[in-house]
């Protein structure tokens, strides 16, 4: 998954100014004690990240 994908995927879900805001602070332990943004620094891929935010938001599995 590319990242713009990711990120309008998470605009999609969240809205534009809470995604950058969930992705910042909003730490999970299925990301390693990490948040979104620290998970994609250290190399996570943007689709297992996804996968995470859907599992732990229980985004719609239409919007997965």
């Amino acid at each position: 998954m590319r990242l713009t994908v990711f990120w309008q995927r998470m605009a999609e879900h969240f809205g534009t100014g809470y995604a950058e805001t969930f992705a910042r602070d909003h730490v999970m332990s299925e990301l390693g004690g990490r948040t979104v943004q620290e998970a994609l620094a250290v190399g996570w891929d943007a689709k297992d990240v996804w996968r995470v935010v859907c599992t732990v938001m229980n985004v719609p599995q239409e919007k997965r």
